[in-house]
C-alpha cells in the first residue's frame, strides 16, 4: 500500500459564505446593507423592483488582499459622502465584471462595464453601481497604502475602463477569473502566493489607462515598481544591495532614493521591511511548521541570525520564537 504524501499542502479554507438566501424575506435589505457596510463600504441599496433580493457573497482572504466572488440579481448601491465605519474599509476595489452588465460612477466619470472588463473605484469616496439585471463580479479589496505605493496616480484611474480584449487586459482579467474558479481546490500556500502576481498584472493593466496628464507620475510609478519587482525577485539574495539593485534595474542610486523618499523610507529599509514581513508570514503559516527560525531567516536573505531576532522584535516586538510557538 502507498503511503500517504506528507509534503501535501492543505486545501486553501473554504471562503466566508453571506447570502441573502439565509435570511427571512422581510429581513433581507437591512440585512444586505449591514453586510456591505461591514464587509466593503458603507451604503445605500436599492432592490429591484420586480423580482426577489438576492445577493450572495463568497469572500476569500488573499495574503494582504481580499477576493470575493459575488453573484446577484439587480441592485442599486449608493456609497453616500460619510466617513468609513472601520479603518479596514480604507481600500481600493478592483472589479472583474463576469456576467451580467454594470454602471460605475464616481469622480464625476462613469464606467460601463461588459463581462471579462474591469475597473478600480476608491471606496471610501461617494459612487454609484447600478446593475440593471442579474450580475456576477469578483472584487479585489487593496489597501490603500499598498496600491499607492505600487502606482502613483492610481485616485485618477478611478471608473475608467480596462479593456479584455487584447494586451495586458486580457491577460489580468483571465489571470484573476481562473484564480477565482479554482481558489477552493488550491493549496492554501500557492492561493496566498496568487495575489503578488495578481496584483502586479492588475497594477499594469491600470498602467494602461492612466490619464496623459500624469505621464511623470507614471514613469515615476514604473520606475519604482521596478525596483520593487527587482527587489522581491532578489530577496533571497543575502547579498542584496544598493549596488547590486542599481546594476540590476539600470537606475542611478540617487534617483532610486528620490522614489522612497517619496514614499517616507529608503530603498534597504524597504528591502529589510519586506524580507521581516516575509519571515513573519512563514513564521505564522502551519506549512512551515517543521521549519526552524533559522531556516526562514536564511530563507528570506538573512545571514546573521542575532541581527535578524533584534531587527524582528523591533519591527513586531516580539521575538520570532513566539510567532512560531503561537501559531
Amino acid at each position: 500500500m502507498s503511503q500517504p504524501d506528507l509534503d501535501l499542502q492543505p486545501l486553501v479554507n473554504s471562503p466566508i459564505r453571506l447570502s441573502t438566501e439565509d435570511i427571512p424575506a422581510s429581513n433581507r435589505q437591512a440585512w444586505l446593507s449591514e453586510v456591505i457596510g461591514r464587509e466593503y463600504a458603507n451604503v445605500k441599496i436599492t432592490p429591484p423592483k420586480k423580482g426577489t433580493l438576492f445577493n450572495e457573497m463568497l469572500i476569500y482572504p488573499w495574503q494582504d488582499l481580499r477576493l470575493s466572488v459575488i453573484h446577484s440579481n439587480s441592485i442599486n448601491i449608493e456609497r453616500l459622502p460619510k466617513e468609513p465605519h472601520y479603518n479596514t474599509q480604507d481600500n481600493y476595489f478592483g472589479v472583474v465584471l463576469l456576467s451580467g452588465k454594470y454602471l460605475l460612477e464616481q469622480n464625476n466619470r462613469e464606467v460601463y462595464l461588459q463581462p471579462g472588463e474591469m475597473t478600480i473605484y476608491d471606496a471610501t469616496l461617494p459612487h454609484r453601481i447600478y446593475c440593471p439585471e442579474s450580475f456576477s463580479k469578483l472584487i479585489i479589496s487593496i489597501p490603500r497604502k499598498q496600491m499607492r505605493e505600487r502606482m502613483a496616480g492610481v485616485e485618477h484611474c478611478t471608473a475608467l475602463k480596462m479593456k479584455c480584449d487584447v494586451g495586458i487586459g486580457a491577460v489580468t482579467s483571465r489571470y484573476i477569473q481562473g484564480v477565482a474558479a479554482e481558489a477552493s481546490c488550491m493549496p492554501s500556500a500557492t492561493f496566498s502566493a496568487a495575489s503578488d502576481s495578481a496584483l502586479d498584472l492588475f497594477t499594469l493593466a491600470l498602467n494602461s489607462v492612466i490619464p496623459q496628464h500624469i505621464q511623470l507620475s507614471r514613469s515615476r510609478s514604473l520606475s519604482l515598481y521596478r525596483v520593487k519587482d527587482f527587489v522581491k525577485r532578489n530577496l533571497s539574495n543575502p547579498a542584496l544591495d544598493s549596488v547590486c539593485i542599481v546594476q540590476g534595474t539600470g537606475l542611478s542610486e540617487r534617483y532610486i532614493n528620490e522614489l522612497f523618499h517619496d514614499e517616507d523610507t529608503s530603498l534597504m529599509r524597504y528591502v529589510w521591511k519586506l524580507r521581516l514581513m516575509n519571515c513573519y508570514r512563514d513564521l505564522a503559516n502551519p506549512n512551515f511548521v517543521t521549519k526552524q527560525v533559522s531556516e526562514i531567516a536564511l530563507r528570506w536573505g538573512f545571514n546573521d541570525f542575532s541581527h535578524f531576532s533584534r531587527a524582528f522584535k523591533q519591527q513586531y516586538g516580539v521575538t520570532p520564537r513566539s510567532v512560531k510557538v503561537l501559531n
